[in-house]
């Protein structure tokens, strides 16, 4: 490898060595002053061009986004702003860029213009810095099960089962769209299509990961997920990853336990290894809290909120004892909150979530033992409380700023319970058959729980829009690059 990363360079001490550098020009200044980049760093590394010597036209091609190798000598700086720069010997042009048509130029890009040239935004500091502790806490979450002898299941992303009730989800399909085979009755004849049967893409890896903790104790998946709910929000993809255990003999404080620590061990990892990263980041947030009022600011910088999270013990709540503490809030009795408040049973909003989180409690929220009706099927029943109310053994871990992180329970693991369940939000038993098996031979307590991976991007880079953290966001009538 003829050259040296910058981020080597930067912290490097041998000074008057000879060394060569390839990367980006992300400014040229004073005809003599060059910002190269190479993406081992957010910082980018000072190349100085003794421009009385260089070609004309050399030099004119040093723009904004064009490749360079650069050799010459690291020395210590004598500007501000940087500790070492290179004295430049030789410079060559690997690729140039022209400047009336490069579109990132050396100046301040609104977000919403990044994501409309998706496919060059990763050149800039703040999305260098965003993929860096992506890869960073991804890296983190298979550490942490490895660690704890979980085996990861990769489950199928063609599936011919909605493990959530909820209807939203993508077809495949093989099938002329313009002319489809038909039944003698009419409808589509799935029999033509290459499965045989309607299939869709997985909106979760739930199901097949409890066949697999039911044979080999504690298991994880960590994979794509698509969900096709028209939602246009800042909080919404339709292409997603999900981080899912599932682990045999487990219960709710156990569930509960094991999420806590991931969170926490994955954070602690991403401030540990992307500081400077964190740091750019924190800043950018901080610069764009200025200009908001008062009452919109974060109490909180981002450094400040991960540490926040890292070093509470998050608080256990059941949902009954959230309903009380939320009647009585004052956003609900002044008629604030956008959803009001006025019966057990209600489906907390987001607004409810971060109420409980950021006002009440000040530090991350575990509820638990919500309404059977708002929840999934296969979460296991508790007894009915004193007033005869049906609630199951849920457990959703809330965030400051982003509401719920975190969804999971302990599973029912009774066949008869789970049947009847199937039967009143109407799964039928001949589609579900090979699931049941788990509960029909050698059936015994297990517990889970999902954490959507943008999410936890989301809380840990400051980002307000999921689209800003996965590198090509796939939403309602967008699907670029």
């Amino acid at each position: 490898m003829e050259h040296t990363r910058i981020k080597d360079l930067l912290k490097s001490e041998e000074f008057d060595k000879e060394v060569i550098v390839k990367g980006w020009v992300r400014t040229f200044r004073n005809n003599q002053f060059i910002a190269i980049n190479d993406g081992s760093s957010v910082n980018n590394i000072q190349a100085v061009v003794d421009f009385e010597h260089t070609e004309e036209a050399l030099l004119k091609r040093i723009t904004t986004g064009a490749a360079v190798r650069v050799k010459g000598q690291l020395v210590e700086s004598l500007g501000k702003g940087q500790r070492v720069e290179i004295k430049v010997n030789e410079l060559t042009i690997l690729g140039d860029s022209d400047p009336e048509k490069y579109p990132l130029q050396p100046k301040k890009h609104s977000l919403e213009f990044l994501r409309e040239i998706a496919h060059l935004r990763f050149r800039t500091g703040t999305f260098n810095a965003i993929f860096k502790i992506r890869n960073a806490l991804a890296f983190a979450v298979h550490k942490f099960f490895n660690e704890r002898d979980f085996i990861y299941m990769h489950t199928p992303i063609v599936t011919g089962s909605d493990a959530e009730g909820a209807g939203e989800m993508f077809q495949v399909t093989t099938l002329d769209l313009n002319n489809p085979p038909r039944t003698e009755s009419g409808e589509i004849d799935f029999k033509e299509d290459f499965f045989g049967k309607p299939t869709n893409l997985t909106v979760s890896g739930q199901l097949e990961g409890e066949l697999a903790a039911m044979a080999l104790g504690n298991i994880y998946t960590f994979g794509p997920t698509f969900r096709a709910e028209n939602s246009n929000t800042t909080r919404h993809l339709a292409e997603f990853w999900m981080i899912e255990p599932e682990m045999a003999f487990y219960e709710l404080d156990d569930n509960m336990d094991l999420a806590e620590d991931l969170l926490k061990y994955v954070i602690k990892y991403a401030l540990d290894t992307c500081p400077e990263e964190i740091e750019l980041l924190n800043n950018r947030l901080l610069e764009e809290e200025k200009s908001k009022p008062q009452n919109e600011r974060s109490e909180m910088g981002l450094i400040e909120k991960l540490n926040f999270v890292i070093e509470n013990d998050f608080e256990r709540v059941t949902y009954t004892e959230a309903i009380e503490i939320l009647k009585r809030s004052k956003p609900n009795q002044k008629k604030q909150f956008k959803y009001l408040i006025d019966e057990w049973g209600a489906d907390l909003q987001s607004e409810h979530e971060r109420y409980l989180v950021e006002k009440h409690y000040k530090k991350p929220v575990i509820l638990t033992d919500y309404p059977r009706e708002i929840k999934s099927f296969y979460m296991k029943q508790n007894e009915p409380d004193a007033q005869g109310r049906h609630t199951v053994r849920a457990m959703d871990i809330l965030f400051p700023g982003i509401g719920e992180m975190v969804g999971g329970s302990q599973r029912e693991e009774n066949l008869d319970k789970l049947l009847t369940r199937m039967a009143e939000v109407g799964i039928p038993e001949k589609e579900m058959d090979w699931f049941l098996d788990t509960r029909r031979f050698g059936s015994a307590p297990h517990a889970g729980f999902g954490v959507g991976f943008e999410r936890l991007v989301l809380f840990v880079t400051g980002m307000t829009n999921i689209r800003d953290v996965i590198p090509f966001p796939r939403t309602p009538k967008n699907a670029e690059f």
